[in-house]
């Protein structure tokens, strides 16, 4: 285990470190907070070129994937600073005392959002910057005011160490209190750190396996807490043609990143009667890529036996799967086609999500089938996908897909492909369960609400509220207030 804070050395004293530090960190202004993500992504930004270079001997990614990645990381932090400076996130809302409350007298009640105390992060392999040590699920946590402990992931344990030393003497820095971030190793410190009552909330980004493990240990604790995991998706694409254009970008988009990717489509609808001729000679172009890890590699390599041996399945695009000396592989993207019947029939070794660059074609004769079929066989994703010709997306023919690609999706895109997360306000990343565990996004600044918690303050004195709550407003926050005599026009805004 490895404390990058202080002189700790057990899962007990990080949880004590975390939530001795989290009254102080609560109480720093949105400015400070800001100002100290600010510094944490400046310090990345700094060492940049000596962290990409660790990253790429330890995950096999490339330069420009993990510079771009670096990139997105330290924006991130610096989007979330805004976030937290401008207070919306807070929803202070303030009800002024109203003797004649239409309902019986209203005392003074403010209610405002609030940290929800020490978080433990669970670090993901794939991204070993945006969804790791400094990544969305960290930068969200520290962002609502809550001390953060990350666990590291085996896959990149050099570079773990090294980002948290950036981060946490950035922070350190900028003032705030010793114990806000912290870095643990090892799968049972992890799981140790998890049971602790003084840790408030848990993140994750991983396998549906692992996720559920530790969803359920959250979940039975004497004192559970919210667990939000990200576990796997397999983002169907459904399309009403198939050019070749449309076909090279699902390749592209199946292909990067060797498909290690939680976004890539694992599945593309087309007509039963699509010419799927171009796909062979567009995925034997991509070069081998190296997978992460030889535990990714070796479960990658048995889905897609799985795959390949499936009754029925019309290989499109076989791929190789290379092992080398050190057990590390390297794969080439695996394509196949079947039918409706033949994925129903066999949706025990083809519906499971694919971690690599393998995906599927799935034929299909009649349209007004696939609301249904996807709501039987896809109940939850982090995207779903429509390619359609501007006259059918305008006809109404098909609202009802999209209608049940919304129910089951976090996000549903029309045309382009669904890997490449934009790190905005407006993106939610997340879906209903399998894709998480809690249907939240963790991508974005609607992030940061997994770590507060609503407390009202009723008839409270001016000098014990919060400041986001005061009437002299010292953090410049937004204030939502409901004047005294208001009730009295109840409704007449919907007559």
């Amino acid at each position: 285990m490895t404390d990058t804070t202080s002189s700790a050395t057990t899962v007990a004293d990080v949880a004590a470190t975390a939530a001795h530090a989290a009254r102080a960190f609560a109480r720093a202004s949105p400015r400070e907070r800001g100002a100290a993500l600010v510094a944490a992504a400046d310090a990345l930004d700094s060492h940049a070129a000596e962290l990409i270079a660790i990253a790429m001997r330890e995950t096999g990614l490339g330069e420009a994937r993990l510079t771009g990645e670096v990139t997105r990381t330290s924006w991130q932090l610096r989007l979330f600073a805004d976030a937290i400076v401008d207070g919306a996130y807070l929803d202070a809302r303030i009800d002024d005392a109203d003797p004649d409350y239409v309902i019986g007298p209203r005392p003074d009640v403010r209610r405002v959002l609030e940290p929800l105390g020490p978080v433990l992060n669970f670090a993901a392999s794939n991204f070993p910057f945006a969804f790791s040590v400094a990544g969305g699920d960290t930068a969200a946590a520290l962002a609502a005011g809550c001390p953060v402990v990350v666990k590291a992931h085996s896959g990149h344990l050099e570079l773990s160490r090294r980002t948290a030393q950036v981060v946490a003497a950035a922070l350190a820095d900028a003032g705030m209190p010793d114990g806000v971030f912290q870095l643990i190793e090892g799968q049972q410190n992890g799981v140790d750190l998890l049971q602790d009552d003084r840790i408030r909330a848990g993140a994750f980004t991983g396998s549906t396996h692992v996720g559920r493990l530790l969803a359920d240990i959250a979940a039975t604790r004497s004192r559970p807490i919210p667990f939000y995991g990200e576990l796997g998706s397999v983002n169907p694409v459904y399309a009403t043609y198939a050019d070749a254009e449309l076909l090279q970008g699902f390749v592209t988009s199946v292909a990067g990143s060797a498909g290690q990717l939680c976004t890539k489509p694992g599945f593309l609808f087309v007509p039963s009667d699509a010419d799927l001729s171009s796909v062979s000679a567009t995925a034997g172009a991509v070069a081998e890529h190296r997978l992460l890890n030889p535990g990714i590699g070796r479960a990658f390599a048995g889905r897609r036996d799985a795959v390949l041996g499936a009754e029925g399945a019309v290989v499109l695009s076989a791929g190789e799967v290379r092992e080398d000396e050190a057990g590390q592989r390297y794969a080439t993207p695996t394509v196949v086609a079947v039918d409706l019947d033949t994925l129903r029939a066999h949706r025990d070794e083809l519906l499971e999500e694919s971690f690599g660059p393998l995906s599927i074609v799935v034929r299909y004769d009649d349209p007004s089938e696939l609301p249904a079929l996807h709501e039987e066989l896809f109940p939850g994703n982090l995207t779903a996908t429509v390619h359609a010709r501007p006259a059918e997306l305008a006809d109404g023919s098909l609202d009802p897909l999209v209608d049940a690609l919304a129910a089951t999706s976090g996000r549903v895109l029309f045309g382009g492909w669904p890997t490449g997360v934009s790190v905005t306000p407006a993106m939610q990343h997340g879906g209903p369960y399998p894709a998480t565990t809690t249907d939240a996004t963790s991508v974005g600044t609607a992030g940061i609400t997994r770590f507060l918690r609503g407390v009202a303050y009723q008839n409270a004195p001016q000098e014990l509220l919060p400041a986001a709550l005061r009437d002299d407003n010292p953090w410049g926050v937004p204030q939502t207030r409901s004047a005294a005599g208001g009730s009295a026009d109840w409704g007449s805004f919907a007559r």
